[in-house]
């Protein structure tokens, strides 16, 4: 009754719609130039879904709505209310890795340059993504030499006091805006040079420092000619790694190459005539989808991160809705965008290039996911008939304890899925129960919660078994969102006492024939439970390669995890302790000084330097300290 109503409620007025389940979670986001008339048609007994939809039909427990004024408007909601819910059943293009980008922090006084994993709407340039992060280290090498430009961490604003200069002030890498021996207007010109080639605009430049170069000589500054001698050549190496194409302007080509449920698009980043990058994008297609959406939703996906979007686009095909996208596009980019699918001439030889470059990479993708598939399935195997177990692991978690003479002690927990860490699982326990140093009480503890959790969660949801869920992917990982799904192997850092250690955490909760297995550092031995003697693997063995790794990753997660927590304390004990410093002036201290010796080491002028620190808190922060 209540979907029946939501449905009458529904006005034939451009907008988005929600489809929720019963738990108000959202399953679909979409847009319509008419909300009325859309959503009725999921819900018409001759309704033509795919199988996808179908499934999606049978959830929804509610439809919600939001109107807007135009359908364009309709399209930039839909992408916000995607990214904000990740909603089950839209068409997911995420590539399974995050690509860097180069960000440059134009909004400080004096900006940096500097590679980030995932950009965000904060005002700053960014650039990319790039496929290949080395490159990438390298080509922003290479640029520092062409362009002196800050990479330090410290918060530099106009008209503060000068400050002591880093080495590469003094090997000539930065030109010290610190110490204020440049003006803002000049470091800005810098970077307004940065962002002109990272833009693809790279022969006024080069032009520029061959005059600067020729005049130096000229002059007979050969030092300084020597200098404009080293960064041309610098910019000749970035320059030999950009390919020349026939083709001039600003534009980016789609190369596109698919085999079933597998799909690969090339973009071609073509700025000043010139290849700058290149990046591919890999997906596993859930459900078949058309071409023209799918298209659709990547554009979409991938220029809501852009903030320079090229005047054109090439297309091996147009997408659906394509005047409303070209129209998103324009708005949001401040100028005309052309979308072309070329048939002839040399843009079609671009794209062409692109397709065909696409086709061998897809290839070359499939070959790589199937042999790991094959051989994690033999890995699988051999860990079954190793440690008898009823099943082969598909899931395999690892747990390991860190702490420092029992202070700061903490738990971590990883989770392996079909032989590859599955990070959004991790979990991280901090002791709470244990006195002093006993690593095999912590180890206890930390594994009894997690199952103590999980039975729970069975509890509270219902489920009564162990096996592992059926559906997706996505639906699999719905549902082990928690710790309701265990392992099909558990693996301890540790020997014979400490799988004696889980183990009895285990049986407390009734859980004796969960499958558990040590793995010790020192001669890399298996201990199973019940036996006296350790599993010897060569060192070669690709299962022991396996739970090496799983065993490698808890350390290092529960290490991190650690080190985290005493440098918290470390750092914020000495000031906890005085009165009139709280969080906000310890952070201002921390991001101004760096650490709490520094701060100790600063003069009284230079403390009240700091936002929100008068000359009574400067004076109590050096007798306290």
């Amino acid at each position: 009754m209540a979907l029946k109503e939501d449905l009458e409620a529904i006005p034939a007025k451009p907008g988005v719609y929600l489809m929720l389940d019963r738990d108000e979670k959202v399953l679909y986001v979409g847009k319509a130039a008419s909300l009325r008339p859309r959503v009725r048609s999921y819900f018409q007994p001759s309704a033509a879904l795919s199988p996808r939809l179908s499934r999606m039909v049978e959830q929804i427990g509610r439809v919600d709505f939001i109107t807007t004024s135009s359908e364009v408007e309709a399209l930039a909601l839909e992408c916000n209310l995607i990214k904000e819910h990740r909603p089950k059943y839209n068409v997911k293009l995420r590539d399974d890795k995050q690509y860097p980008w180069l960000k440059v922090t134009v909004g400080e006084d004096f900006p940096r340059v500097y590679i980030v994993r995932r950009p965000q709407k904060d005002g700053s340039r960014y650039f990319g993504p790039y496929t290949d992060a080395g490159a990438l280290r390298e080509i922003l090498r290479l640029l520092r030499k062409v362009f002196p430009i800050r990479t330090c961490k410290r918060k530099l604003t106009l008209g503060e006091k000068p400050q002591r200069p880093c080495l590469n002030y003094h090997i000539g890498r930065c030109p010290g805006p610190c110490t204020g021996k440049i003006t803002p207007e000049a470091y800005r010109n810098t970077v307004e040079d940065v962002i002109g080639f990272l833009e693809g605009k790279t022969e006024k430049l080069a032009a520029a420092l061959k005059d600067g170069m020729e005049k130096a000589a000229e002059d007979q500054e050969y030092e300084k000619a020597a200098a404009y001698r080293d960064k041309l050549w610098a910019l000749e190496r970035v320059l030999e790694k950009q390919t020349v194409v026939s083709v001039t302007g600003e534009r980016d080509v789609f190369g596109w190459a698919r085999q079933e449920e597998n799909l690969l698009i090339q973009v071609l980043q073509i700025r000043g005539g010139r290849l700058i990058n290149k990046v591919d994008f890999y997906f596993a297609l859930e459900d078949p989808e058309e071409d023209e959406e799918i298209l659709r939703s990547f554009l979409l996906q991938y220029y809501d991160e852009q903030d320079r979007i090229p005047r054109e686009l090439l297309l091996p095909f147009l997408p659906g809705d394509r005047e409303t996208l070209t129209t998103w596009l324009r708005e949001k980019s401040g100028r005309a965008v052309t979308l072309l699918c070329p048939k002839r001439g040399a843009k079609r030889q671009l794209l062409h290039m692109a397709e065909e470059n696409a086709a061998v990479r897809l290839a070359e993708e499939i070959r790589r996911r199937r042999q790991e598939e094959e051989g994690y399935a033999e890995v699988q195997g051999r860990l079954q008939e190793l440690f008898g177990l009823s099943r082969p692991p598909r899931r395999i978690e690892g747990f390991d304890v860190s702490n420092f003479h029992g202070d700061q002690a903490v738990a971590a927990m990883v989770v392996f899925e079909e032989g590859k860490p599955r990070k959004d699982a991790y979990r991280r326990f901090r002791i709470h129960g244990v006195e002093g140093i006993n690593d095999l009480a912590m180890l206890e503890e930390a594994v009894r919660r997690r199952f103590a959790r999980g039975l729970k969660e069975r509890e509270e949801s219902g489920e009564q078994h162990m096996a592992a869920p059926e559906g997706t992917a996505e639906e699999k990982k719905e549902k082990t969102s928690g710790f309701a799904e265990f392992p099909d192997l558990l693996l301890i850092d540790g020997g014979k006492n400490q799988v004696q250690a889980v183990l009895r955490a285990l049986a407390a909760l009734g859980l004796e024939d969960q499958p558990l297995v040590g793995l010790a550092e020192e001669n890399e031995e298996l201990f199973l439970p019940g036996c006296g003697e350790p599993i010897r693997l060569p060192a070669e063995e690709r299962a022991l390669r396996l739970l090496t790794y799983v065993r490698d990753e808890a350390h290092r997660f529960a290490v991190t995890y650690h080190r985290t927590l005493r440098q918290k304390k470390l750092t914020g004990s000495a000031l906890d302790r005085i009165k009139g410093i709280g969080p906000r002036r310890k952070k201002a201290l921390l991001t101004r000084f760096g650490s709490v010796r520094k701060i100790k080491e600063a003069g009284l002028e230079e403390l009240m330097t700091v936002e929100g620190i008068t000359e009574d808190l400067a004076r109590a922060i050096l007798e306290e300290l």
